[in-house]
Formats: C-alpha cells, sequence, structure tokens
C-alpha cells in the first residue's frame, strides 16, 4: 500500500470517483511537472455543503465544506498522477473561495479545513502558499471552492 494511501486510510478517508467538468473546461492542465487543478467544490455523494457561510452555515460548517473540497482535489491529484498519489512531490498553493456573508470575515479559518487536511495527508510536501477569499456566490451555491496547484514527479 502506498504512502499516501495508507495516510488516507489511517484518517478513515476513502477518496471519491472524479467529477468530470460541468462546463468548458478541463480538470487539470499539466506544464513539464506542474499541475493545475480546477476549482473543487464542498460536494460529496449525499450532495455536500451549501449556503453562505456565517448566514446559512456555520463557522464550523464552512470548515467540513472546505474539507470536503480537500478529499476532492487530492482524488483530482490522483488522477493527475495516474493513479499513483506518491508521484505528489508537492501541493505548491491551494486558492481558496468561501462563499460569505457579508458580515462573516474568518475566511482563514474556513480554508484551515482545507490545509489541515492536505498536511495532515502529505506531511511536508503537503505545505503550501494559500489565498482565502470571500465571495459573494458559488456555483450551485456550494459553500467553498478550492483549487490547487501541485508538483507531480516524472
Amino acid at each position: 500500500m502506498s504512502k499516501i494511501v495508507s495516510r488516507l486510510s489511517s484518517l478513515g478517508i476513502e477518496l471519491p470517483d472524479v467529477c468530470p467538468p460541468v462546463a468548458n473546461y478541463v480538470s487539470s492542465t499539466r506544464s513539464g511537472n506542474i499541475v493545475q487543478i480546477s476549482g473543487q467544490l464542498s460536494t460529496h455523494a449525499n450532495g455536500g455543503i451549501k449556503g453562505t457561510v456565517g448566514e446559512d452555515c456555520s463557522l464550523a460548517d464552512g470548515i467540513i465544506a472546505a474539507r470536503l473540497c480537500a478529499i476532492n482535489l487530492i482524488a483530482q491529484f490522483k488522477a493527475a498522477a495516474d493513479g499513483d498519489l506518491d508521484r505528489v512531490a508537492r501541493v505548491l498553493r491551494l486558492g481558496g473561495y468561501v462563499q460569505a456573508g457579508s458580515e462573516f470575515y474568518d475566511i482563514p479559518t474556513v480554508m484551515n479545513g482545507c490545509s489541515d487536511l492536505i498536511v495532515d495527508v502529505f506531511g511536508e510536501a503537503g505545505k503550501h502558499a494559500r489565498s482565502a477569499i470571500g465571495v459573494y456566490r458559488l456555483p450551485f451555491n456550494f459553500a467553498v471552492e478550492v483549487d490547487a496547484v501541485i508538483e507531480i514527479d516524472g
């Protein structure tokens, strides 16, 4: 069993099938060893977490939503690495977007739900640069969306 799959298993995480793009774009692009992963929403098999953080969703819901984004990103990392998560050499950057209420300012705390899981799974290679941005609306009313840039070996 690979090192990363073992970490996921120890955390009780089973990766979902990757979601196909819903418009005219691709799930990832690659130039050399650098891969840009398209934004992943706070979705899961039972629907996911939708709504505006600070209004319909609590801070705790937002953190869970960002964690769901991390799980969906890792599934996309696996697809981009031809099924071998041990080929992910480094998570370079995460870009996080939180559908935030007008008086909600804990955007970085929400994004920690994603960042913390990425570091838990990938260790030192998971430490990344990051943006955390509050936005008015996200696709399909999901609470959080996160994109990523990674480096893949080989």
